[in-house]
């Protein structure tokens, strides 16, 4: 009996320091000052401009004051009208290939590996003005992303790769349109696996911490990957939450009562 007890007092002790804990649950806390759980309203977002990399798709539209001077340089809604935003995107928007190029009608090839877009668009002007037309024709060159596309994987709700149409995203939008990380994501040491030109490179952003805001990764970039790492809880299969435990623990007492209580039986 001293030895079931034993026993018993050991396996309440693994189940309820396998729960996860409270804090490890909850984003944007105030760890500078932990005694208060008010979110300071003074926390400045860093975002620099994003510069265009290698197989990312533009989106370029051109305006004049007759119209009908730049239309080659246009969409011409040729693409299948049932594709999705995205898909028509692909087709209708100009890929920057692996030297950093895009092939503009009229243009020819302009570099814009590591410019952002409203460089590009000077560009592009420019081009125009010195090529093909004159002040007085008015050019208006817009170029955006044709849409922020990432992969998440891991502990999210659904993991894949997602599109958003929009030029900011942070990490937890990011998040939230792929599925909301579960009790068993670690928060605190989210991967941001992000494309450079000498290669890729991982960082890491603790979501629980209030200060994620000024970190230079919050805010997600084109072709980034998420990944949201299980904790260990998981990996060794115990509960998530109190409850959870205490059904373990009195799932496996019941278990080795009944060994017990039969093994007596069986040898009386």
């Amino acid at each position: 009996m001293k030895r079931f007890k034993l026993l018993l007092a050991f396996i309440c002790i693994i189940n309820l320091s396998s729960c996860i804990p409270h804090k490890d649950t909850i984003y944007l806390q105030n760890k500078e000052n932990s005694m208060y759980d008010t979110i300071p309203n003074n926390i400045t977002e860093l975002q620099k401009p994003y510069r265009v990399q290698v197989n990312d798709i533009l989106n370029i539209r051109v305006k004049a004051a007759r119209q009908e001077t730049v239309q080659i340089l246009n969409p011409t809604g040729d693409t299948n009208l049932n594709a999705d935003s995205a898909e028509r995107a692909y087709f209708d928007g100009f890929t920057v290939d692996i030297h950093g190029n895009i092939r503009v009608p009229t243009l020819g090839k302009i570099n814009v590996l590591g410019f952002t877009t409203e460089e590009i668009e000077k560009e592009i002007e420019n081009k125009l003005l010195e090529t093909q037309f004159k002040e007085s024709a008015n050019i208006f060159v817009t170029v955006k992303l044709a849409g922020l596309r990432y992969t998440a994987n891991g502990e999210v709700g659904s993991p894949g790769s997602i599109v958003l149409f929009t030029d900011r995203v942070n990490i937890f939008e990011a998040i939230a349109n792929v599925g909301e990380i579960p009790v068993t994501g670690n928060k605190k040491d989210v991967l941001i696996i992000r494309q450079y030109p000498q290669g890729q490179k991982v960082h890491h952003l603790d979501l629980t911490d209030i200060n994620v805001m000024k970190s230079p990764y919050y805010y997600i970039q084109p072709n980034d990957i998420i990944y949201v790492k299980p904790l260990k809880q998981k990996s060794i299969g115990t509960g998530e939450t109190a409850v959870s435990s205490l059904t373990t623990i009195a799932t496996i007492v019941s278990l080795v009562t009944s060994a017990i209580l039969i093994y007596t039986r069986v040898n009386q």
